[in-house]
């Protein structure tokens, strides 16, 4: 499946959100529990509602954008443009924007939660560690959308996990 620069936008913001937000659930909850059924259950509520939240908020702002666009061109031709090609385009791109942002929140947020599934030990480690990797192939992504370098693109995700990490953990959560 070929997505557009669009849904491209929408799954960099997303599997961000998710991947982040959730890593920072997973990072706080294991500093206070030992108990890796606390922690998976404590960041699947996250991950559940992030993506449930990026994904309405995308349809509600999307919605508002595109069919402010369609009122624009309604202006000069005199005449609404409900139950049109136009409006049934607009109405799938909504969709498929909306889906690409609450599902790939909710995919990201997999990622810093599958050590705790998986390993017996050091799964915060090994969370924190996939979870910059992830970063990095993002920002790769996000440097061929872009047509500028991946290279520095990944720094800069990467940049950003390490931050997030960091000031989860100097904010006391440990």
């Amino acid at each position: 499946m070929k997505f557009n620069k669009e849904q491209g936008r929408y799954i960099i913001l997303g599997s961000i959100d998710g991947l982040l937000a959730v890593l920072g659930v997973v990072i706080g909850t294991s500093h206070v529990v030992d108990d890796p059924s606390i922690i998976i259950n404590a960041a699947l509520g996250g991950a559940i509602a992030l993506a449930m939240t990026n994904g309405i908020g995308s349809y509600l702002a999307e919605s508002a954008v595109e069919y402010g666009h369609l009122a624009e061109l309604e202006k000069p031709l005199l005449r609404s443009l409900e139950s049109t090609k136009l409006e049934a385009q607009t109405k799938k791109k909504i969709w498929n924007d909306s889906i690409a942002h609450g599902g790939s929140s909710f995919i990201g947020s997999l990622v810093p939660i599958s050590p705790f599934v998986l390993l017996d030990e050091m799964a915060l480690e090994v969370s924190v560690v996939l979870s910059i990797s992830v970063l990095a192939v993002l920002g790769i992504y996000s440097g061929k959308i872009a047509k500028q370098s991946a290279i520095k693109h990944a720094v800069r995700m990467v940049g950003l996990g390490i931050l997030i990490v960091a000031a989860v953990t100097m904010l006391g959560l440990e």
